[in-house]
C-alpha cells in the first residue's frame, strides 16, 4: 500500500532525464544480449506484419454477392473460398500479438530488475533494450492505425464465423474450420472488436506483469515508461541531441514512440498520465507535438484524444485538456 500512495502522491518532474538514447545505432551490451536475442526473433517478423496488413483487402466483394444471392452455391463457394485465407492472416497477426507481449515481458523483466538503482539508468545504459522496448510501442501504433482504417477485417471474420456455425448445423465438412477453432475464434473475434488490439494487448501485457511480480514496487515498471516518456520529449526538444539524428524518421519514430508511452502509462498507472501527479510532462510532451508541421502529427494527436483512458478524467486539468482541443 505504501508504494501505491508513493505512486499516487508523486510528483517529481524537476528531474527530467537528460541524455541521448540512440534509437539509431544502439548495439546490446555482453549483460543485453540474451533478452536482446530473444525479443529480436519477434521484432524481425514485425515489419512483415505491418506490410501484410497494409496490403490487406478483403474480401468484401465477395462477400456482398453471396449474402445478396443465398441460394447460389458458386457464390457462396466463392465467398468462403476468399475468406479462408484472409481468416488465415488474421490469426497470425492475433499469434503475432501473444509472441509480441511474451517479448514485451522479457523487457520489462530486464528494465525494471536490480541490476541498476532506477529507470534513467536502466535505459541510459541498457540502450539496445531501450531500443526494442522503442520499437514495440512503434510497431503497435502503427498496427493499430491501419487496423482502425481496415472495416475489412471485422467484415470478414464476421461473415467467416456466421457460415462455419451454418456449416456446423448442416453437417457441412468446413475447408479451413481446423485453421481456426471454436474457441480461437472466441478470443480472434475479442482482439478484433477492440479498437486497438495491439495496444490493448501491451497494456494488458503490462498490467499482467505488475500483478505476476508482486514482488516489485508498481512504480518501477511506471517509472521506466515515465522515463522514457521524458527522454523522447527531451531528445525532441534539444536542438544538440534533435541534431544528432541521421534521418527524419527518427524523429517520428521518437514521436511515436512517446505517444506510445504515455499512453500504456496511461492504462497501467493507477491515476493515469494526465492527473497533476503523473510523472510524466503531458503540458511539455503535447507542446512538442503541437511543434511539429500539423498534418504529420493529427494521427497521434487522436490517439492521445481517443485511445487514452484518463484524459476525461476529472482531474485532468483544464489546460491539458484545451491543448487537446
Amino acid at each position: 500500500m505504501g508504494n501505491l500512495l508513493k505512486v499516487l502522491t508523486c510528483t517529481d518532474l524537476e528531474q527530467e532525464p537528460n541524455f541521448f538514447l540512440d534509437f539509431e545505432n544502439a548495439q546490446p551490451t555482453e549483460a543485453e544480449r540474451e533478452t536482446w536475442e530473444e525479443v529480436d526473433v519477434v521484432l524481425k517478423d514485425a515489419l512483415g506484419i505491418l506490410d501484410e496488413l497494409q496490403s490487406y483487402k478483403g474480401a468484401g466483394q465477395e462477400i456482398r454477392e453471396a449474402i445478396q444471392n443465398p441460394n447460389d452455391e458458386v457464390l457462396q463457394d466463392q465467398a468462403w473460398a476468399a475468406v479462408v485465407p484472409l481468416v488465415g492472416k488474421l490469426k497470425k497477426f492475433y499469434e503475432f500479438s501473444q509472441r509480441l507481449e511474451a517479448a514485451l515481458h522479457s523487457l520489462l523483466r530486464a528494465l525494471t530488475s536490480e541490476t541498476y538503482d532506477d529507470p534513467t539508468q536502466h535505459l541510459e545504459r541498457e540502450q539496445a533494450l531501450a531500443k526494442q522496448f522503442a520499437e514495440i510501442l512503434h510497431f503497435t501504433l502503427r498496427f493499430d492505425e491501419l487496423k482502425m482504417t481496415n472495416p475489412a477485417i471485422q467484415n470478414d471474420f464476421s461473415y467467416y464465423r456466421r457460415t462455419l456455425s451454418r456449416m456446423r448445423i448442416n453437417n457441412v465438412p468446413a475447408e479451413g474450420e481446423n485453421e481456426v477453432n471454436n474457441e480461437l475464434a472466441n478470443r480472434i473475434s475479442l482482439f478484433y472488436a477492440d479498437a486497438t488490439p495491439m495496444l490493448k494487448t501491451l497494456s494488458d501485457g503490462t498490467t499482467k506483469f505488475v500483478s505476476e511480480n508482486k514482488n516489485l514496487p508498481i512504480e518501477n515498471t511506471t517509472d521506466v515508461l515515465s522515463t522514457m516518456a521524458s527522454v523522447c520529449k527531451v531528445m525532441l526538444e534539444t536542438p544538440e541531441y534533435r541534431s544528432r539524428f541521421s534521418s527524419e524518421e527518427t524523429v517520428s519514430f521518437c514521436l511515436r514512440v512517446m505517444v506510445g508511452v504515455i499512453i500504456l502509462y496511461d492504462y497501467v498507472h493507477p491515476v493515469g498520465a494526465f492527473a497533476k501527479s503523473s510523472k510524466i510532462d503531458m503540458k511539455g510532451c503535447i507542446k512538442v507535438l503541437r511543434d511539429q508541421p500539423p498534418n504529420s502529427v493529427e494521427g497521434l494527436l487522436n490517439a492521445l484524444r481517443y485511445t487514452t483512458k484518463h484524459l476525461n478524467d476529472e482531474s485532468t486539468t483544464k489546460t491539458i485538456k484545451s491543448m487537446l482541443q
